[in-house]
């Protein structure tokens, strides 16, 4: 692996969690009393995993080259953030982040496409319960893969 691959997928990992984090604090900020808020939380939900899958393209771009492939699910990118590649890279997510971020993904699958879908409060704030639960856990398993490709640039 090329240092300016690393450090350029550092430098990039290090912008997007400045996003992540912006998205996390307005999510946990906001409570979904009303349609109106219910409708916000659920839009900061999506975009929160749209940060996530962006950052989970790079790395996989940066290691795996073959993101490119039009038939590559969303669901197929988060599956590989769990799968240590032998000799290239160490898992980027624990089973738990794993799966919050799934139930985010499917959300977000929802939120996208179902224009008649109607957006229950309750729904949209046990994930949002579910994520802030969780957010240590992935907050962890982001850190330990900078300190690993901190460690792969010397």
């Amino acid at each position: 692996m090329k240092r300016e691959s690393i450090s350029l997928l550092l430098g990039y990992l290090d912008a997007q969690e400045d996003e992540i984090e912006k998205l996390y604090k307005e999510i946990e900020s906001v409570e979904p009393v009303d349609k109106e808020k219910t409708v916000y939380l659920a839009y900061l939900l999506h975009n929160l995993y749209n940060a996530f899958e962006d950052l989970f393209r790079e790395i996989a771009k940066t290691f795996e080259n073959r993101v490119e492939d039009p038939n590559f699910s969303h669901k197929e990118l988060l599956k590989r953030m769990i799968i240590e590649v032998p000799g290239v890279r160490p898992k980027v997510l624990s089973k738990e982040s794993f799966l919050v971020l799934d139930e985010l993904r499917g959300f977000r699958h929802v939120f996208r496409h179902a224009y008649t879908y109607e957006l229950f409060p309750e729904k949209v704030e046990a994930l949002r319960n579910r994520l802030v639960k969780s957010w240590g856990s992935i907050k962890k398993d982001l850190n330990e893969f900078k300190g690993w490709l901190s460690l792969n640039l010397n």
